[in-house]
């Protein structure tokens, strides 16, 4: 696959991380022929995704010798950090390019415990099981809300303990209403992004 990137590192509570990064110029140039519905959102790290990372970077026995999962996963951000403490680990898209880059990074990080698979959540095999689901900024279609919920309430009941991390949005509001019941510690994090600092909330939810 023809994608520039580059190499980024990116620092969370005292931990560090990198990753390749497609370029600015291709994202716009993406951006630019396509239609919004198949636009490269998943080539950028978005705030959830950091803020997910700072979680998992200040307490990372939340993902220690556990099987972890992480769906929608676009550039792995939060995968490739909780790899070192992971027992083993699996990032996934539906969308090829982005399993492409993050393959990229786990060479480059040498994680010899993380694999990158494409997924797609509607169409998930019922025997895939995890005992950690990774997740950030899923829950931005109400399209989707209903079947995202089928997902993760039937990995809740499998006993996986869910970390979703999520910007405080309007639209989004249904749906963590509907994760309440779960709910059980929630982190508020800022996160500068672009010059602004964007709230987000990072929930664990349990059955």
């Amino acid at each position: 696959m023809n994608i520039p990137f580059s190499i980024q590192t990116f620092h969370f509570a005292g931990r560090s991380v990198q990753a390749y990064i497609p370029t600015i110029k291709w994202v716009q140039q993406q951006f630019e022929k396509k239609e919004a519905a198949a636009a490269p959102y998943w080539a950028q790290v978005w705030p959830a995704a950091k803020a997910l990372c700072e979680v998992i970077a200040a307490e990372p026995e939340l993902v220690k010798d556990k099987t972890v999962l992480e769906l929608a996963a676009g550039l792995g951000l939060p995968s490739l950090l909780a790899a070192p403490f992971a027992k083993n680990i699996i990032a996934s898209d539906h969308i090829e390019e982005a399993v492409y880059v993050m393959k990229q990074s786990v060479a480059h990080n040498k994680e010899i415990n993380m694999q990158c698979r494409v997924l797609d959540w509607n169409k998930l095999d019922k025997k895939l099981h995890a005992d950690v689901l990774l997740l950030s900024d899923i829950n931005y279609d109400p399209k989707d809300f209903e079947q995202l919920y089928k997902v993760l309430t039937a990995f809740l009941q499998q006993g996986t303990s869910i970390l979703l991390s999520t910007p405080q949005r309007l639209m989004a509001k249904q749906f963590m209403e509907w994760l309440l019941p779960f709910k059980k510690k929630e982190y508020i994090i800022e996160v500068k992004h672009n010059s602004e600092i964007i709230i987000v909330s990072v929930w664990i939810l349990k059955q």
